[in-house]
């Protein structure tokens, strides 16, 4: 092939960037969770107050809410897509491309006449033949990062106008569990709202105010929670008297108190049962124990597992043969195992990974960083197997080898939210930053939305889509009709701001960090228009510096947010 370019290892300068990158990205990764990542409910210490009634509008979405659940799959480091969904229709470019590390036709599985899986991913086979396997196609989006920093950021927060260090800090699920829950930070729901292992550099679950996640830093992590109810052993032996042990046995214990959701946990795991046998590699240990959690019936919606190991600049085939058997084999065993309890047409599992890798090789028998690349879905509610989009073609890349995209992650992202989690279409705009919605037949519909003709390629005729008759969602009322925020004027007494589109009844109640009570704000009628209230001045009792929580209840709406008292 006279035209390929000629790919090379990165130069010096290339490498000392590609190093600080990830230096950075671990270094962002531990002041997030300083070895046990927090979440929203860890401000409160150890009193878990219980769930607040529901406003109008949450209560709307709660009713429109199925039991279905969402697996996100973190696929780290950048995900090459060509050797995972293999385009047999343009099978001599792809080879040509990568004489070192392409996939011989002897070793691949073919789904349909167009496209096939490595054999070291046959344990989807049989998921493709029972309908629980979907790919979409060329996943990415338009002037796509090929930083992993900010490509990661991107993927989670959906904001594709920020630069440098000034990115969008919340989190697609983030701002879905924000309205979902807008008086989270004084009363949680019951159940997380999600679990995360691995808090490697993501923002999924960030919002405003708190990270609406339950995360860990590892699967040893939430194993130990999960099987004790406690994060930490307080074992009396393992405490040195003369090595400060009374003040790391208090931390410790502290910990455990703050991580409130560890008994529900702890419930669930001891519900639940495996009823397969899965590999005992990480990724394994992850699905293993999150199917355990759902059969256990935990109550939380969105789990999300990672994987890392994804950026093969050299060495990718052994490497990524092993990511791709162990996440093939463990995705079948958790459905298998969802299955004993009929539970798997619930737990719809995706993929996702911060871009894809170039069509060719390096000089490392590697590929650099990419692209587009697939998203894959698995799941019994995926109702029939395919592969979903127009595959981009390889012999029109762009001028570096890339793959253009053919899709927008953020349609998949509107399309799961909207019609398997159920959430109304104007809240999925409003979590995607105005993203105009765009839905892909990926085999449910609770909106009652008609799909889009898209390509879809399952070696049968294109199935007509079916809609839920009972689908509909009730209409989305003003979730931001109360403005309110906390300002502070030049003596830096806190202030609230507040307006009122109507006047009503408004109760204001101060919170500290551990959930307390600490004194009414206001209690009464509050006129339309604009309030402003010195806190200071409508409490009885004297208040120190620090971080608060307000909360704002008018009517049956109830609202919370942090406010800092200098």
């Amino acid at each position: 092939m006279s035209n390929t370019p000629t790919h090379h290892h990165k130069n010096g300068a290339q490498e000392d960037s590609h190093d600080l990158e990830h230096e950075y990205w671990s270094r962002r990764s531990f002041l997030q969770t300083l070895g046990i990542a927090g979440s929203g409910t860890l401000m409160l210490g150890s009193n878990l107050l219980t769930a607040s009634a529901l406003s109008p509008l949450t209560a709307a979405i709660a009713a429109a809410e199925t039991d279905n659940i969402l697996l996100l799959i973190r696929l780290a480091g950048g995900n090459d897509g060509l050797n995972t969904i293999i385009p047999i229709s343009q099978y001599d470019i792809y080879a040509n491309a990568r004489p070192n590390i392409y996939i011989p036709e002897s070793k691949i599985v073919r789904l349909t006449d167009e496209f096939g899986v490595p054999t070291y991913m046959k344990s989807l086979e049989s998921m493709w033949g029972e309908g629980q396997f979907k790919a979409v196609h060329g996943v990415g989006y338009q002037n796509q990062n090929l930083s992993h920093f900010t490509g990661s950021d991107i993927f989670a927060n959906c904001d594709l106008t920020s630069t440098g260090f000034n990115r969008l800090n919340t989190g697609w699920m983030g701002r879905h569990f924000e309205n979902r829950y807008p008086d989270y930070l004084v009363n949680p729901p019951d159940a997380p709202a999600a679990i995360q292992i691995g808090n490697y550099g993501n923002l999924v679950f960030q919002g405003e105010e708190t990270n609406y996640a339950f995360v860990t830093s590892n699967v040893d992590q939430l194993e130990q929670i999960a099987a004790t109810g406690s994060q930490y052993s307080l074992d009396e032996s393992l405490f040195d008297p003369c090595m400060y042990g009374d003040q790391l046995k208090f931390l410790r214990g502290t910990a455990n108190t703050t991580y409130e959701y560890s008994g529900k946990i702890h419930e669930a795991y001891a519900r639940g049962k495996n009823e397969v046998t899965y590999q005992k590699n990480g990724f394994a240990r992850q699905l293993a124990l999150l199917a355990r959690l759902i059969k256990g019936n935990l109550g939380t919606k969105v789990y999300m597992v990672s994987m890392g190991g994804f950026d093969t600049h050299g060495n990718q085939p052994l490497v990524h043969e092993q990511l791709m058997s162990n996440l093939s084999i463990a995705v079948n065993n958790f459905y298998q195992d969802l299955a004993y309890s009929q539970q798997e047409k619930q737990v719809l599992g995706m993929t996702f990974s911060e871009f894809g890798r170039r069509i060719y090789e390096n000089g490392s028998n590697g590929t650099d960083h990419g692209k587009a690349a697939p998203t894959l879905f698995f799941g019994s509610g995926l109702n029939g197997s395919a592969f979903v989009g127009d595959h981009p073609a390889l012999d029109d890349p762009d001028g570096r080898g890339n793959l253009e995209f053919t899709m927008d992650f953020r349609d998949l992202y509107a399309t799961v939210m909207a019609e398997w989690l159920c959430v109304p279409i104007p809240l999925v705009e409003q979590h995607l930053l105005n993203h105009p919605y765009a839905p892909v037949n990926l085999g449910f519909n609770c909106s009652g939305t008609e799909f889009p003709d898209i390509t879809v390629d399952n070696g049968q005729p294109n199935p007509p889509p079916t809609p839920d008759p009972d689908g509909t969602v009730p209409d989305v009322e003003l979730a931001n009709s109360i403005i309110h925020k906390p300002y502070y004027p030049t003596d830096q007494t806190p202030h609230l701001h507040v307006e009122m589109p109507f006047s009503a009844e408004v109760d204001i109640r101060l919170f500290n960090i551990m959930g307390q009570h600490l004194g009414i704000v206001y209690n009464g009628m509050m006129p339309q228009g604009v309030t402003e209230i010195n806190i200071r001045e409508q409490l009885p009792m004297h208040i120190g510096s620090g971080k608060y929580i307000y909360q704002i209840q008018v009517q049956d709406q109830k609202l919370s947010k942090s406010i800092m008292v200098a």
